[in-house]
């Protein structure tokens, strides 16, 4: 097989070798062949530096893109009968970055935070620091953080590992726990303001969380994402919040009409219709979670009918609220 790469033409040959193996059983001598298979590259010697320093790094990052996109994802739960006390199962949730119904500004500089971590690899052994970066997810509940987790992990081609401080007994089983994790992964720590209120005295403490955060521990892996998440940021430990350990704080914020735009795409597949500047009204009017929202665009696949239905639930949403004085006025 002949290659071209920079003008520079390469050939590859596929060849075989044979090996013998001496085996003894029951006191008798056999013999076991063994075939290995290989592939030469030749080429000429002026452009050895060229193919060293260049072709062969390019054909390796090359095989790193092909098996990462062939990777199947895993889900890793908090087991203690399994390897580590990790059990898993195939991760194969849809969610993306495209299907994500946030703020566009919020998506834009969380996905180039998250390509900036990943090619700094040399920056963060420059700097002397562990490569990880960890996110604060806050926001109520059915605003997209456990979704927001899953497209991140798809987007990077990460393996997931849930860490349920709840389910773990000590701090040295939390250590056990987090050593256990692979590299390019993504730590998931949910509900972090009320797992360590929860913990005894003899189980998870702050303390034992912030050595692995920043400690020795921390350098234990390469590429690892912890994400925290809280329907309540401001019943954090402060120590929690700094740089380094919650880098990048994301407000996952009530349905806004461009998080509608996305849903109404997804669900709906329609990108204008005449009752979306109603719609709008009552989004600058009710607090709506894009997850109560995409509910009721589920429930007709006629956009008209969807939407009006969606409207509806608006309506009657804001007379409950108005007779219980709850009524959040944006």
């Amino acid at each position: 097989m002949v290659d071209v790469f920079k003008g520079v033409k390469l050939k590859w040959v596929l060849l075989s070798t044979s090996r013998n193996h001496v085996l003894k059983k029951n006191n008798k001598n056999g013999v076991l062949k063994e075939e290995i298979r290989y592939f030469e590259l030749s080429f000429h010697k002026k452009n050895r530096e060229m193919v060293l320093g260049s072709y062969l790094p390019y054909l390796l990052q090359k095989g790193k893109e092909i098996k990462e996109k062939n990777k199947t994802l895993k889900l890793h739960t908090v087991d203690y009968n399994g390897t580590d006390y990790w059990g898993s199962i195939n991760l194969d949730h849809p969610a993306s970055f495209d299907t994500m119904a946030m703020d566009p500004a919020v998506k834009t500089a969380l996905i180039e935070d998250l390509d900036r971590f990943s090619r700094r690899r040399e920056f963060y052994r420059r700097v002397g620091k562990a490569w990880k970066r960890g996110y604060l997810l806050y926001g109520q509940p059915g605003t997209g953080k456990s979704s927001l987790v899953a497209a991140m992990a798809n987007y990077l081609k990460f393996d997931v590992y849930d860490l349920d401080l709840k389910e773990i007994q000590c701090n040295s089983d939390l250590r056990r726990l987090l050593i256990g994790t692979g590299n390019g992964s993504i730590i998931v720590i949910e509900d972090i303001d009320t797992s360590l209120d929860s913990a005894e005295d003899d189980k998870v403490t702050l303390s034992g969380l912030l050595n692995f955060i920043d400690g020795l521990w921390s350098s234990c892996g390469d590429e690892r994402i912890i994400v925290f998440t809280t329907n309540h940021k401001d019943r954090l430990d402060p120590v929690l919040l700094r740089p380094g350990r919650m880098d990048m704080h994301l407000h996952m914020s009530y349905c806004t009409f461009s998080g509608f735009k996305t849903l109404a795409s997804n669900y709906l597949r329609i990108q204008d219709h005449q009752l979306f500047d109603e719609i709008k009204g009552w989004l600058d009017k009710v607090q709506a979670t894009p997850a109560a929202v995409a509910g009721e665009l589920m429930k007709c696949e006629d956009p008209n009918v969807a939407l009006r239905g969606l409207i509806k639930w608006f309506h009657n949403r804001a007379n409950t609220e108005m007779q219980d004085g709850s009524l959040n006025i944006k």
